[in-house]
């Protein structure tokens, strides 16, 4: 079957292309989808990660309602995929992932939870999104790594800041004026060791939803500078 993924700084080409062998394009953007029904042999499945909000208009759900209409399986997770398959689930987009649950729940429901920049030539994100930083203080508090109210804290100062300027160091460096010095060591250990990506996390799931559709022989896997602005 053939099938096209948008994806950008939510998970890079060489991860992606290892979980699936399909066409991979740059982040979506509004017009995208149209050009790919037009191609003389449509995808067949779409799924979409990333896309473009600041230096172009970003695809809208009426596209994907319209491509849906023309009998193609469309996916989201992650980042603007989430956002649209949060809007468009009801009407038969497959949502994928724990972004796409918070958005569809309500429990979130800001576009900037999800945005970051990007380097234009290679894709890789440039800030931190909000809703990564969410999932990594639950994750440290859960583990006991820091108290609660720091984790809270730090939320707070992350999104009082724009998002370009979102950055876990930045956050860091506000949050020391507040804490006490070995409390500050602790979470910042804990950013240091490596905290969750959610958004790489779900964009792998939604791989792997594709996987299973577009091959539904075998088995289910489940897994848990040019400055640009993505979703």
């Amino acid at each position: 079957m053939r099938a096209v993924v948008f994806i950008g700084p939510s998970i890079d080409i060489e991860s992606a292309s290892a979980e699936l062998d399909v066409e991979f394009l740059p982040p979506v953007k509004r017009g995208d989808l149209a050009g790919l029904l037009a191609r003389p042999e449509p995808p067949e499945a779409i799924g979409i990660v990333d896309g473009r909000f600041l230096q172009s208009l970003c695809v809208s759900p009426k596209e994907v309602l319209e491509a849906m209409d023309r009998g193609v399986t469309m996916f989201g997770s992650s980042s603007m995929g989430a956002l649209r398959a949060a809007e468009c689930s009801p009407f038969g987009m497959v949502g994928v992932g724990k972004i796409y649950e918070e958005y569809f729940s309500g429990r979130i429901d800001a576009d900037d939870e999800v945005a970051v920049t990007y380097d234009e030539e290679n894709l890789s994100a440039l800030s931190e999104p909000m809703v990564n930083m969410r999932f990594a203080i639950a994750a440290g508090i859960e583990q006991g790594a820091f108290a609660p109210g720091t984790g809270e804290r730090f939320l707070e100062i992350a999104k009082e800041l724009y998002f370009p300027q979102r950055v876990n160091r930045t956050v860091l460096m506000l949050l020391r004026r507040e804490i006490p010095e070995d409390e500050h060591a602790r979470i910042a250990a804990f950013f240091a060791g490596g905290a969750p990506d959610t958004k790489r996390e779900d964009a792998l799931l939604l791989l792997a939803a594709m996987r299973d559709f577009l091959d539904p022989a075998t088995e289910p896997q489940i897994r848990s500078v040019d400055v640009r602005g993505a979703l």
